[in-house]
């Protein structure tokens, strides 16, 4: 398929997104490019899904579930043979704007059960996929991206950072992880303790993206690795889950994230004594020089 022109989209399929709380929902509609000479709507095997949660396609219990649907849907319909699975965002601004912080943080069951099952399900999907951040990835937009095996991003809109510094939310060690796995130290150091914001180009320097560019760059990519041929053997989302095991098993399982938690809390319950310990060293020395 040329990439010198716009392709031809044809809609496979398009499912809900419920709205939440004050997320008003939308839609993900999974497309494929299409040539009208062709009698198969597949025969490109490259599955674009797009997601159109307005205002930033927060990572929302529906929106989670319509990705896991469409990602079951692709895996084990008979009609939509292995190939590349493209997700990418309908709003110019935003890939996605990360997570509802109100509903993550009110709802214990929403890391374990909703959040990583789907950057489980990512991380080691059957075929490859791709994110294409056409606008800003931050906070878990850019967890999410980081869980699809490549990465392309536009070169002239849209930033990629991990700001939970700057509204002081500890990153958990599942998030933490995929990071560790995927970057250097020195760009996990920009991104986690500097929340640097990097735009198309300087994360591509970094090794955050693969490339540059919209959906014409995303195919031609796809073309010249040969992408659509990765998963006919059967055994892609298996070498997967052995390359990334330490994540899938250690962070990305309900009993990781509970094992997880309690050495947090250990940690945590750690400091505070350190702190107090050090405030009350202090003011038995201030109180002595009072003397």
């Amino acid at each position: 398929m040329a990439t010198d022109q716009k392709p031809t989209m044809k809609t496979l399929f398009t499912l809900p997104i419920a709205p939440s709380g004050s997320q008003p929902g939308g839609t993900l509609t999974c497309t494929t490019p299409f040539s009208p000479s062709s009698d198969s709507p597949v025969q490109s095997r490259i599955y674009i899904l797009t997601l159109s949660s307005p205002p930033d396609n927060r990572l929302t219990p529906p929106l989670i579930t319509a990705l896991l649907r469409a990602l079951d849907t692709l895996e084990f319909s008979p009609e939509y043979p292995p190939g590349v699975v493209i997700t990418t965002s309908s709003l110019p601004k935003f890939f996605s704007n990360g997570l509802d912080l109100t509903h993550a943080l009110s709802d214990p069951s929403f890391l374990p059960f909703s959040l990583y099952p789907l950057f489980r399900r990512y991380l080691t999907y059957p075929m490859p996929t791709i994110a294409l951040l056409n606008g800003h990835a931050f906070a878990g937009g850019l967890m999410l991206a980081m869980h699809m095996d490549y990465r392309i991003m536009n070169p002239s809109r849209g930033f990629a950072c991990v700001n939970e510094l700057d509204f002081g939310v500890p990153l958990k060690p599942a998030m933490s992880a995929i990071f560790r796995s995927k970057c250097t130290p020195g760009v996990y150091r920009s991104l986690v303790l500097e929340a640097h914001r990097f735009g198309g180009g300087e994360a591509k320097e970094a090794g955050i993206v693969d490339a540059t560019g919209g959906l014409q760059e995303v195919i031609q990519f796809v073309q010249e690795k040969k992408l659509t041929e990765k998963g006919k053997t059967g055994i892609y989302g298996l070498m997967k889950m052995e390359m990334y095991r330490e994540t899938v098993e250690g962070y990305l399982t309900a009993e990781g994230h509970e094992r997880e938690e309690e050495r947090v809390r250990r940690i945590v319950e750690g400091e505070k004594e350190r702190k107090e310990k050090g405030r009350s060293t202090r003011e038995v020395k201030e109180g002595l020089s009072k003397l």
